[in-house]
């Protein structure tokens, strides 16, 4: 997740300037006073209404203060220099709003530092609770006025002895529209920083390869060969302190010697040495660093990546494979041979698997635009190279191979957004135990669990395939052909048995075959022999002659009831039928199985220049499940997208205070008492069936009498999860006040002293049982999970999931998601459980977890669907000490 508001973090400039944010303190009184001292007499006027210098003396002591509840200050700093301040302080009319004051140095304006400024101020307002951040600025004040102006927040203003007072509500919790003007405005300056800032690593005017060798075939030696044999046009250098040049290259001493203008130096040195040439590289102006030496353990990794900060280098590993960027000629790696150029984007975090993807891409003829292998991804991640991407007119589809995810939530909210303008595809690597565990070695960190990958995926719109195959498959299909509209494919075979297994791959996939309409079956009846299939798959015969292929071909596409057509070869006596594949012209995505080809996958050129070219594949497995993924992209890209509701009934503030206070009596954490879970969901519109908490038998037997009729009996016992299998603990369907007695007298049997009491609560009786969970993922955020309940859907893990906050959209994926959904949707002609009603649960449940950070675990097992109604039978929630984090605030990883 992202740093906690408030602590240092460094951001980027609109010119992808690296500058760090951080706490004011006491120390730096005296750089904060030089900074005003500098400014010019105007800036001192525009700031602070006069030239006094005592003035700024003044407000440098405030901002050094040492911080409080009351107030809070930050600075920017660039090169150990202070450039910037931003402050608010609690104002006069009440604890909600707060007072903000900006000073920017003069050198550096319009460079985005009072926006940075703004930002991160209004972040550690929102969690102290500040609901609206006051202004004053002189009307003379244009840039100040511009930051106010773009910032993305409403602002109402108004004019007092020409000075602008600007007050700006800050946007409430998820569902408020001014929250999400403001995280878009927000995203957008990220997105063009960011962009600013990997111009360096992947359109550098010049390159410089640190420890390229004599030695044919080091890295070093084979990075700086790839870059003059590919054609880089700018300045080259190598660096070696025993060589004057090689292939051609001028060589410097050091890393120290480098010509100032360098944007980008692959430093290729053992590791003990990458620190101290990575502080000569930021000494000297380099502005981007690829390092390829692997084996650097977490302390080195950790100073290398602060000597980038503090320089303002973007870093591209270490472990890193290298760059690439066929548009410039660029090839800044040690790979056997130069990529093709072409329309795919990579970012990896495999060798092998980069090697492998610029091989076969450039085989089938898709084709690179840019590669950057991220190796340990300590900087530059694939949440940056689809920033790029989207912002690179050669780029047609962006292919991922990440290990670990360091901010996951912008990578949901890029890949969404760069989703809907092309695929951006993955392997979802890590499935197996042993694959998770090797795959958590590199992140030097917990493994993402699958469960939780497969809803970042799905939520994000990225294309997972299984296995590296199928990615290939997947990419060669989506380069070539159109994206279908949906999963109706039709198919035609030269083979009945072709046919069979078409039809059968495309169900395995998730496929419609489809029933051609009484038109489209005629057609074809008039050129097919009579023991041809017309209606779907169908057969053409292996006897077809030819043309004939190529006009079913065309004559399937047509039909209004196919979104995408599968052809089939399957003898090599027809292979006259491949070029009419080729040939044929539709309206709808083709792909082809020619079952005699040697390829697992290749690429039919069209009959011209104009016509798409055809996948082929050796299976019709493979080609099914290639279409099955680009229609699920297809029906999610055509989708609008979903908006996180605006919901009534809460309570956030009372929920937090209801937080507070357990924490207050239990600083380690722990499970809430079953009256404040029922409060603390009670915020939140959330409530629980009816119950009586007893502490004797007779008291069981006169709740049950109450209820007056089958009740259940929970043991309330602390430290104990009561499931509805386990533990003897739960007791069901007792009829009348002499079962209750005797039920809690067998619960007091069972678990003796440690009973604090037994619950009784009515049976539920019809509906389907769910259960609705929460899980606090340290880097993911809160992820919510939904299933069937009961011991055979455990068993079964028939369950899925979403990262918080939901969408209305997210909410109906999770309830259709499952393999019991059809319990929930019910047959046609009957009417449904109560969806609504669910759906309301979970984007309730969803935001209580959002807002509240120190919810780590969260049940609602069972709740009880019915065609009116979801009530949740039972509740627990657990809390820990947590500090509320700010994933949309901008800082770098």
């Amino acid at each position: 997740m992202s740093a906690p508001a408030g602590s240092s973090v460094y951001a980027l400039l609109t010119d992808g300037t690296a500058i760090e944010i951080r706490p004011a303190r006491p120390e730096d009184f005296a750089a904060v006073q030089d900074m005003h001292a500098t400014m010019s007499p105007d800036n001192l006027y525009l700031r602070f209404s006069s030239m006094s210098r005592i003035a700024a003396e003044r407000e440098a002591r405030r901002i050094c203060r040492e911080p409080g509840p009351d107030h809070a200050a930050l600075l920017a700093v660039l090169d150990g220099e202070v450039v910037g301040c931003g402050a608010w302080e609690l104002a006069g009319d009440g604890p909600q709003s707060a007072e903000v004051a900006l000073a920017v140095a003069d050198d550096m304006h319009n460079r985005g530092v009072g926006t940075l400024l703004l930002e991160h101020p209004v972040s550690l307002a929102r969690g102290r609770g500040v609901r609206t951040l006051i202004a004053e600025t002189l009307t003379d004040n244009t840039l100040m006025l511009q930051v106010f102006a773009n910032a993305g927040l409403r602002a109402h203003r108004t004019l007092e002895d020409g000075v602008y007072i600007l007050r700006f509500p800050l946007p409430a919790g998820e569902g408020d529209a001014d929250l999400d003007t403001y995280r878009e405005a927000v995203a957008g300056r990220e997105r063009s920083a960011d962009v600013a800032s990997l111009r360096r690593v992947l359109t550098p005017a010049s390159v410089a390869v640190i420890g390229a060798s004599r030695r044919p075939g080091s890295v070093g030696r084979a990075i700086l060969r790839n870059i003059t044999d590919g054609g880089f046009p700018g300045p080259v250098y190598a660096v070696n302190p025993g060589a004057a040049e090689l292939d051609g290259v001028p060589c410097v001493p050091s890393a120290a010697a480098l010509p100032e203008q360098v944007d980008l130096a692959v430093i290729a040195v053992p590791a003990a040495a990458v620190p101290g040439v990575a502080e000569d590289c930021g000494r000297c102006g380099v502005k981007a660093l690829a390092v390829t030496a692997s084996g650097l353990d977490g302390a080195a990794r950790a100073k290398l990546l602060g000597i980038c900060r503090r320089h303002g280098m973007r870093l591209v590993g270490p472990a890193s494979f290298g760059v690439v960027n066929t548009a410039i000629s660029l090839d800044a790696t040690f790979a056997a041979r130069h990529p093709r150029p072409g329309a795919a984007g990579l970012a990896l975090q495999s060798t092998g698997v980069g090697v492998v993807l610029l091989e076969h891409l450039s085989r089938l003829g898709v084709g690179i635009s840019t590669f950057v292998y991220l190796g340990d991804k300590d900087d530059v991640s694939g949440n940056d190279m689809l920033v790029w991407w989207e912002s690179d007119a050669a780029t047609k589809l962006a292919v991922l191979y990440l290990e670990s995810f360091g901010n996951p939530r912008k990578f949901a909210r890029t890949a969404r957004a760069v989703g809907r303008a092309m695929p951006v595809l993955t392997v979802n690597a890590g499935r197996s135990a042993a694959g998770l565990h090797l795959a958590a070695a590199r992140a030097a960190a917990a493994a993402t669990p699958q469960l939780t990958r497969q809803a970042l995926f799905e939520q994000a719109g990225v294309i997972a395939t299984a296995n590296l195959g199928e990615l290939l498959d997947t990419t060669a299909l989506l380069a070539s052909q159109p994206v279908p509209a949906g999963p109706r494919v039709g198919v035609v075979s030269n083979t009945r048995s072709g046919g069979v297994l078409a039809a059968d791959a495309c169900g395995d996939a998730g496929l419609q075959v489809t029933r051609l309409t009484g038109q489209t079956q005629q057609a074809l009846r008039d050129l097919l022999p009579p023991w041809a299939a017309v209606a779907g798959p169908v057969d053409t015969t292996a006897v077809a002659a030819p043309g004939l292929f190529r006009r079913c071909l065309e004559l399937v596409g047509a039909d209004p009831g196919v979104d995408a057509v599968l052809a089939l070869t399957a003898t090599a006596a027809t292979s006259h039928l491949v070029p009419e594949v080729a040939a044929a012209r539709l309206p709808v995505p083709i792909a082809v199985a020619v079952m005699d080809q040697v390829e697992a996958v290749r690429l039919l050129p069209g009959p011209d220049g104009d016509s798409p070219a055809v996948p082929a594949y050796a299976y019709p497995e493979s080609a099914a499940r290639a279409l099955g993924h680009a229609a699920r992209y297809g029906t999610w890209r055509a989708r609008p997208p979903g908006t996180i509701p605006d919901l009534d009934g809460l309570c956030q503030d009372r929920a937090r205070e209801l937080i507070a206070g357990f924490l207050a009596a239990t600083p380690q954490g722990g499970w809430l008492p079953r009256e404040q879970t029922r409060g603390l969901l009670g915020c939140y519109g959330l409530s629980l069936a009816g119950s009586i908490t007893v502490t004797t038998a007779d008291a069981a037997a006169a709740a049950a009498a109450r209820f007056g009729g089958p009740v259940a009996l929970k043991a309330d016992v602390p430290g104990l999860v009561v499931r509805r299998t386990g533990a003897g603990a739960v007791l069901l369907d007792l009829h009348g006040a002499d079962e209750a007695r005797r039920g809690f007298r067998s619960l007091q049997q069972t678990f003796g002293d440690r009973l604090a009491g037994v619950i009784v609560q009515p049976m539920i009786t019809g509906g389907v049982e769910v259960k609705v969970s929460v899980l606090e993922e340290q880097v993911f955020g809160p992820l919510v999970l939904f299933g069937l309940a009961g011991a055979t859907a455990e068993v079964l893990a028939d369950r899925a999931a979403r990262l918080a906050p939901l969408t209305g959209s997210d909410a109906d994926d999770l309830i259709r998601s499952v393999r019991g959904a059809p319990l929930l949707l019910g047959p046609p002609d009957a009417p449904a459980a109560g969806l609504a009603a669910l759906k309301d649960m979970l984007l309730r449940v969803s935001q209580l977890a959002d807002d509240l950070p120190q919810i780590t675990e969260l049940d609602l097992s069972p709740v009880i669907v019915r065609p009116d109604a979801a009530l949740a039978a039972d509740a627990r929630i657990r809390i820990q000490p947590a500090e509320p984090a700010d994933a949309y605030l901008r800082q770098l990883q």
